[in-house]
């Protein structure tokens, strides 16, 4: 009996163990999707929607200031990431971890005026007229924004500096005041503001007015087609070697446009707080989820193949700026597929 027993108890161990060794490699066959909240994470949500209740993919959305740490290490944490262009052709620009499938925004920063002056809109026609002797407030101007502004500004031939003041402005070029999201009103009396969605649209909103949208900073870098602002990555490893989860990535990517135009806010802010990393403060609200903020953050998928040489020269452009901001990529870097 006891000997039995001892048997019972045995195979009960060992089926629970089993049991355990099975959940334990479901969870690390999981692939990894890496995205910084904002539109970035956006791009993820007909992914995270398709793949509910299956096994295939673990997605994070993390801050965006760590995003870089998931493709970095001896063993990177991320099989897919999405990141800025920029930071892709710097640390994985040489293909030989990483391979880019394509761009999955195309930029969301926007201009807001004063609207009491009653200064004209920004336009590729007006820019190099308007701009001179203005005061402009810009959101992280030694990151993306600033920097990819400095790209036009350099484009466009107009003089430029950067004050502590508006009353340090001068004449005769434009005078950017780096400043925080929260300067970003009329109390800081610049002439035209720059800043990324959703922030915009919410600050129209919360001046009831007084700050007004006075343009579109991707439509003067390249129309309608804006820049290329943020890449998915893939591990080679996995490129090479799950061609069914690659290939279901980049059905999701290349649907993520349509999915956005007809999905409710409600929808979207369960989805992406569902994948949020713990802790982090979200950067849409429910109500900035409206369509209109949707659309701004330019979400739409293109593939290697067809945005090589728009990411090639935008980071020829960038680098020309701030030469240690990004690393033109090889050949290899770009998923040919």
């Amino acid at each position: 009996m006891k000997k039995l027993l001892q048997t019972i108890v045995c195979a009960a161990l060992c089926g629970t163990m089993a049991l355990c060794a099975a959940a334990c490699g479901g969870a690390e066959d999981k692939l990894t999707v890496y995205a910084p909240d904002g539109a970035p994470a956006l791009a993820l949500a007909g992914l995270i929607a398709g793949e509910e209740g299956s096994e295939d993919f673990d997605v994070h959305i993390v801050d965006a200031t760590t995003i870089q740490t998931y493709v970095a290490g001896e063993a990177p944490a991320a099989d897919f990431c999405i990141l800025p262009v920029n930071a892709a052709g710097k640390f994985l620009g040489t293909g030989a971890v990483y391979q880019m499938l394509g761009t999955v925004t195309n930029g969301n920063l926007y201009f807001l005026k004063t609207a009491s002056k009653e200064l004209p809109d920004l336009t590729a026609e007006n820019i190099a007229d308007v701009l001179p002797g203005k005061t402009l407030g810009v959101i992280q101007y030694e990151n993306v924004p600033g920097l990819t502004l400095r790209v036009v500004l350099e484009d466009k031939e107009i003089p430029y500096q950067t004050v502590e003041s508006v009353d340090d402005a001068a004449a005769d070029k434009l005078n950017i005041l780096p400043c925080t999201p929260q300067l970003v009103a009329p109390s800081t009396k610049c002439d035209y503001y720059l800043c990324p969605e959703p922030a915009a649209t919410s600050k129209i909103g919360a001046t009831q007015g007084a700050l007004a949208l006075a343009g579109s900073l991707q439509t003067l870098y390249g129309g309608e087609e804006g820049y290329p602002q943020a890449a998915l990555v893939a591990k080679k490893s996995v490129i090479g070697e799950n061609a069914e989860a690659l290939g279901k990535v980049l059905a999701y990517m290349g649907g993520a446009a349509d999915y956005l135009k007809t999905a409710e806010a409600s929808t979207l802010n369960a989805l992406l707080e569902s994948k949020r990393e713990a802790g982090m403060a979200a950067a849409f609200t429910e109500a900035q989820l409206n369509q209109t903020v949707v659309a701004n953050c330019s979400v739409r998928f293109t593939p290697a193949a067809a945005c090589k040489s728009a990411v090639v020269a935008f980071l020829m452009r960038f680098k020309a700026v701030n030469p240690n901001g990004t690393e033109l990529p090889d050949d290899a870097f770009f998923y040919a597929g």
